[in-house]
């Protein structure tokens, strides 16, 4: 059937599903095909992009019969940048896509029978990041910054952004406009030469905090007085600027090195009445409105009575960890980064929390390690990365025998692979709560909560 549908061809395609990165499922000859821009319900004309052997990609050409949820996007970008790929989705829509999509994937390829309960949405869902990443680029003899284009290493000049803080695209534009004043090369990946990559902000939401990274190749770059000056005159709170230093020619965004060339070298913020030291690389939520909700909603999972071992596996900086160590008997943090223990350390002590001890290594290490002391959790909350939990993070996981597991996952895909491996040993799967953490992108955070099986 392939045979006959070609790249550059043209097909009304019914869109009777959505796919976990947001486009629409439809089927042309019994071949799915997914369509870039189509919502489920649509008519359209599809056109080929890319032919694979089971599968078909398209992008829609023309809508023939439009879905009820289908709005204007707002950003003028949308259709360019890789950045927000549901802009042309009513909100209501979006929360009922990912909570969909989580079920899609526990059912799926996790086999997993759990009812999950309705995303928990924003009542603002604009201007809600407290990080960016800015990739620079050299253009018709102009450096320019942006956000890639979607699925490329091509640059969108950007003026503004619906989700980001307004500040952080102030402060792009004002490095942007140093680097053009005093012709700073800008790093091409080709070649490896050139000094600037990216500007990275990181932005206080109740402090206003404001911390600058610029992303270079090489341990200094000219004209740094200049560049803060325009900085502090431009930005209001601006606390720290870092260089950081990124000689790697791969897709790394950062390197391990930071210089701090203004200011502390850090930013506070808070999470509800904690309050936080974020550092160059320490991970800290992108969104803290709902990282206040995915938290609590953790801990109400958790339902501690005061007398429990917590193991908080994946760490960061400390943050979960504290929410849940005024509700424990102690908490051990387990991180694999050494600058964000220290991190998470500090940030303990700020709060008053002296029943945490964070400690670095692999968590499976660890793990293991806590285990063989006899260190038996009662609870084991994790927040990996989204490729989700190492196998001997589980297999330890199983042997320490934990009455409740919570699980923060980033991924539904990962979580229901893991989940299955828990329910396959014992544990079974009580409440599932996807949580709205990135608004007009297919992402979507959940809290899972597992339970031992009483035999």
């Amino acid at each position: 059937m392939l045979r006959n549908l070609n790249i550059g061809d043209i097909y009304e395609v019914f869109i009777d599903n959505m796919a976990h990165e947001g486009q629409g499922v439809g089927r042309l000859d019994g071949i799915a095909v997914f369509v870039k821009g189509a919502l489920k319900g649509e008519k359209v004309l599809a056109k080929i992009d890319e032919k694979h052997k089971n599968y078909l990609n398209a992008h829609v050409e023309e809508i023939l019969e439009p879905s009820q949820e289908r709005i204007m996007p707002k950003c003028q970008y949308a259709d360019k940048c890789g950045g927000c790929m549901l802009q042309h989705l009513t909100y209501s829509g979006q929360l009922e896509f990912k909570k969909h999509i989580v079920e899609e994937s526990l059912k799926r390829i996790g086999k997993i029978d759990a009812s999950v309960f309705d995303t928990i949405g924003m009542s603002d869902p604009l201007h809600y990041r407290d990080k960016a990443e800015y990739p620079l680029s050299f253009r018709n003899g102009m450096v320019e910054g942006g956000f890639y284009a979607s699925k490329s290493n091509e640059v969108i000049s950007i003026d503004s952004c619906m989700i980001q803080n307004s500040v952080s695209v102030d402060v792009m534009k004002t490095v942007v406009e140093w680097a053009n004043d005093y012709k700073i090369a800008v790093y091409d990946k080709k070649t490896g030469k050139g000094l600037l990559r990216h500007v990275i902000t990181k932005i206080g939401f109740a402090t206003k905090e404001v911390m600058v990274i610029i992303v270079a190749n090489g341990r200094d770059i000219p004209h740094k007085k200049e560049l803060i000056s325009r900085l502090k005159g431009n930005i209001d709170n601006v606390k720290s600027i870092v260089l950081n230093v990124n000689r790697n020619r791969g897709k790394q965004v950062m390197g391990n090195e930071n210089i701090v060339i203004y200011g502390d070298g850090y930013i506070t913020d808070f999470i509800g009445d904690k309050k936080f030291e974020i550092s160059p690389l320490s991970f800290f939520q992108v969104n803290p409105v709902q990282t206040k909700v995915l938290y609590e909603k953790a801990l109400e999972y958790a339902d501690l009575k005061g007398d429990e071992t917590v193991f908080d596996v994946y760490c960061g900086i400390g943050t979960i960890s504290i929410f849940f160590a005024e509700h424990a008997r102690k908490v051990y943090g387990i991180e694999v980064i050494p600058d964000a223990v220290e991190d998470a350390k500090r940030n303990a002590a700020i709060n008053g929390i002296y029943n945490a001890e964070f400690i670095a290594g692999k968590a499976e290490d660890v793990m293991k390690k806590l285990f063989d002391k006899g260190l038996n959790p009662d609870v084991i909350v994790f927040d990996p990365p989204r490729k989700g939990l190492d196998k001997e993070v589980v297999k330890t996981s199983i042997e320490m025998n934990p009455k409740k597991i919570v699980y923060v996952s980033c991924n539904p895909t990962t979580l229901a692979r893991d989940l299955r491996i828990f329910e396959d040993n014992g544990y079974k799967t009580k409440k599932v709560q996807p949580v709205d953490m990135f608004p007009y992108t297919y992402h979507v955070e959940c809290v899972t909560l597992m339970s031992k099986v009483e035999k």
